[in-house]
């Protein structure tokens, strides 16, 4: 160790100043970030709240279009105004760059509406220019790898710049997986609370309204998603588009599966409660098989540990003292 902070050039008192340094600061850092983070429940809801207000004047504006012309109008959405949409707009990256699997992916990760994808469309084309400068300037301004050859050095530069083109993409779908873990994790649960609101009596409406309040506490994507079939059930004249529209922002075949039963009992007049409890004897028996398969692939993950970290320190525990005596009696 002394020979390690000599190369580094530093002393004894000063490596256990940095460290506990550090200690300190991550300490703190872990005690203040969940104070400075705030309710993200209550900010998720209020941006829900807003969505739900545009639906309502999305689906007011149509109707009154219908009424006006006698026949089904569509309403397009206020584009985006911005250094943003200009870029996307002048060079048409809709067109080349927008497919049905892009906006399901934006979907899917939370992000509603032609903002998003116009912030993302604009990421993609100035995110490599960005990364593409900055391997520039590092690599030919400031002389990282001169005594590289040039064509190397080139080739680090493109490889950069596309890696930020892909740097989004990468954002989207991490964002998605995390999101369709968290509602996977709370789906069985309020499921649950969903059957528990429709045999009491409530509306669809209102279990929905009353599971996303509870349920916001494990899972704000969950509630959120509630919220807005809550709304979409509200001012929409087909409620089937309502619970396809939940299959289809959530990517979970639980949640298809429970929008079709929904769909089902609104056309076929079945019981609703029914169908939520088969599934949701299904979701728990899901859940359990999930569980028992982590559990069962446990002992080959600990196998090496084990050997690695816990058998040398058991045979030192075991071997040590007779390993002292022999040396104390010779």
């Amino acid at each position: 160790m002394d020979t390690i902070l000599a190369v580094i050039g530093l002393t004894s008192s000063q490596a256990l100043g940095i460290f506990v340094a550090v200690a300190v600061f991550t300490t703190l850092m872990t005690v203040a970030m969940p104070l400075l983070s705030g309710n993200n429940l209550k900010t998720r809801m209020r941006a829900v709240a807003l969505e739900r207000e545009e639906v309502r004047a999305r689906e007011r504006a149509r109707l009154s279009i219908e009424k006006e012309r006698g026949r089904k109008g569509t309403v397009r959405q206020a584009e985006s105004s911005g250094l943003a949409a200009a870029v996307v707009e002048k060079f048409n990256l809709r067109k080349a760059l927008v497919d049905d699997n892009t906006v399901s992916k934006l979907r899917i990760a939370g992000f509603r509406g032609q903002r998003p994808l116009t912030l993302f469309l604009f990421a993609r084309v100035t995110l490599p220019l960005v990364m593409l400068a900055l391997a520039v300037t590092y690599i030919f301004g400031i002389g990282l790898l001169a005594d590289r050859p040039v064509m190397l050095r080139v080739c680090v530069c493109l490889i950069v710049a596309y890696i930020g083109f892909y740097l989004p993409n990468i954002y989207i779908s991490n964002k998605a997986t995390n999101r369709k873990q968290s509602i996977t994790r709370a789906w069985p649960d309020a499921l649950d609370l969903l059957l528990i609101c429709v045999e009491s009596g409530l509306s669809i409406e209102g279990a929905f309204r009353r599971v996303s309040d509870e349920i916001g506490i494990q899972s704000v994507p969950l509630a959120e998603e509630l919220v807005l079939v809550c709304a979409e059930l509200s001012y929409l004249t087909d409620r089937k588009t309502a619970y396809q529209n939940l299959a289809l922002r959530t990517g979970i075949e639980d949640v298809r599966a429970v929008s079709t039963a929904l769909i089902q009992a609104e056309k076929y007049g079945t019981p609703v409660g029914q169908a939520l409890r088969t599934l949701s004897q299904e979701s728990r028996d899901m859940r359990m098989n999930a569980a028992e398969k982590k559990a069962a692939a446990l002992p080959p993950k600990l196998t090496v540990p084990m050997i690695v970290f816990f058998l040398p320190v058991l045979f030192a525990v075991i071997i040590g003292p007779a390993i002292i005596q022999v040396m104390a009696a010779t």
